[in-house]
């Protein structure tokens, strides 16, 4: 394959096709995504949980969490939002102080129904939880779940609706530049010249910005989850769960290949709500119960930080976590052939890196840590404004540049899981 683009996005996730969407809307057109496997959703994205969140300590994040949770609810296309809410939950004074500064600034930024809870609440909300140390907890409504491959389709069925042209089998080895400038990009079918090239590859980002001599502080991170079903329903309205001290988490289960979009693309909200179970005024899905979970904790001792594949040991130790803290989910059989582990792309604060480098007309969109689907649409308008306008206008997104990390400038955020 050989030709030309204006725009080439480098990865067909959901980042990239947010940046295409976002591009097209405003009326860019010779658009080309670049998708290095047979089809959308093989990476980072497919093995998403789907959990969107404004229960964030620093203030990009929270407004970026504001955006990007509006535009689910509205959006044409139905991204399968629900706001079954999000609980972190504390066991030391430290870490409930912690939550209450949190919700306080979420507060003052417009973040709406979040609040702190004691033990009881906390127990009210999750019955199935082991209250016995828990000092207390944030819990925020608007919080919740969504469907990453919907969104990751809908993005791409309308930045192609208005002309973009997306490439599978398309793998990209090599950046070129003249003069300082971007000049084309080298795959595995040929070259394709291009002005402008944005790098969204995930974790796999940091290869290939030293092509063209960008020092990318991206690292790969393997996320492991184990998938598990329980004999009777799940409590009714069961929002994500977190342990603010260990990162273990819970979340009731969503198979999202087999369900709305299923991979095929996405569709028109209201088609998409009359064949699917409706859902009462607070989201929850009638009539329809649960019986499977997720849950998982952040394993830092990992050998092959790099490695997608799911391995047996985890699943004693995350169970041995669920052991304490819900017995319940210690008896939940597992769901082996569900289990799965995918990669978070991590940048050194835990932040996103958004907008220019040092080479003119390259633009990156990495480092998400573990925040892409949740915050991609706020991530494709930044871009889509940077690239066409020079700088983003409905958000400043400037403490996210690269060259933060030369300044000494860096973000901090707690709640990483």
């Amino acid at each position: 394959m050989t030709g030309k683009a204006e725009i080439v996005i480098i990865g067909g996730g959901v980042v990239g096709a947010s940046v295409a969407y976002h591009l097209t809307e405003r009326g860019a057109r010779d658009v080309l995504i670049l998708e290095r496997g047979p089809r959308q959703g093989l990476g980072s994205t497919g093995a998403a949980t789907g959990g969107v969140r404004a229960q964030f300590e620093t203030d990009i994040n929270i407004k970026m969490s504001l955006y990007s949770i509006g535009f689910f609810r509205e959006w044409e296309f139905d991204t399968e939002y629900e706001p079954a809410g999000y609980l972190f939950f504390a066991t030391t004074n430290a870490q409930f102080d912690y939550l209450k500064r949190n919700v306080e600034r979420q507060r003052e930024l417009g973040v709406q129904d979040v609040e702190t809870v004691d033990a009881k609440a906390v127990k009210e909300i999750v019955p199935i939880l082991n209250c016995d140390d828990v000092l207390g907890g944030s819990f925020g409504r608007h919080d919740g779940f969504i469907n990453p491959l919907a969104v990751m389709h809908g993005f791409t069925e309308g930045a192609l609706r208005n002309g973009a042209r997306i490439e599978f089998d398309t793998e990209v080895w090599r950046i070129l530049a003249e003069g300082g400038r971007v000049s084309a990009v080298e795959t595995n079918k040929g070259t394709v010249e291009c002005a402008n090239a944005v790098l969204s590859t995930g974790a796999w980002a940091r290869e290939l910005a030293a092509t063209v001599g960008v020092d990318l502080p991206v690292e790969p991170q393997r996320r492991q989850i184990v998938w598990a079903r329980s004999v009777v329903p799940l409590p009714e309205g069961l929002p994500m769960v977190i342990d603010i001290g260990t990162g273990f988490h819970f979340r009731p289960a969503r198979d999202f290949t087999v369900s709305g979009s299923s991979g095929r693309g996405s569709t028109p909200r209201q088609e998409k709500n009359a064949c699917r179970p409706s859902l009462d005024k607070e989201g929850s899905l009638k009539g329809a119960p649960v019986h499977e979970v997720l849950f998982a904790y952040p394993d830092r001792d990992q050998c092959s930080p790099d490695n997608t594949s799911f391995e047996d040991v985890f699943i004693e130790k995350v169970y041995e976590l669920a052991r304490h803290r819900s017995p319940f989910l210690f008896e939940c059989g597992v769901v082996r052939g569900k289990c799965r582990a995918g990669l978070y792309e991590n940048s050194p604060d835990h932040h996103a890196i958004l907008g220019r480098c040092g080479v003119q007309g390259l633009f990156l969109a990495n480092g998400f840590s573990g925040h892409g689907v949740m915050h991609s649409p706020a991530t494709g308008r930044a871009l889509a404004e940077i690239i066409l306008d020079g700088e983003a206008s409905f958000l400043d997104v400037s403490c996210l540049r690269l060259d933060r990390f030369v300044r000494g400038e860096l973000l901090h955020e707690t709640a990483f899981i």
